[in-house]
């Protein structure tokens, strides 16, 4: 049995969302390979849980900063 991993994991290139259960802290980060495919999983995940859009990765880095 070996230690835990203490280096966050690089994010592959791709879109991404993040979904969780109404009132969860956290929840899963998911990757779609383009927009189009984003906005169709956002449409099916929204009826039942709480979508975040995280948006475009490349490198391991977001494309666009976050506005608040």
């Amino acid at each position: 049995m070996g230690r835990p991993a203490t280096k966050p994991k690089e994010l592959k290139d791709g879109f991404y969302i993040e979904v969780r259960n109404k009132g969860a802290r956290s929840g899963i980060k998911i990757r779609r390979d383009n927009k189009q495919q984003m906005i169709f999983a956002i449409e099916e995940y929204k009826k039942n849980k709480e979508v975040i859009v995280l948006g475009e990765f490349k490198n391991g880095k977001p494309l666009k900063k976050k506005s608040k």
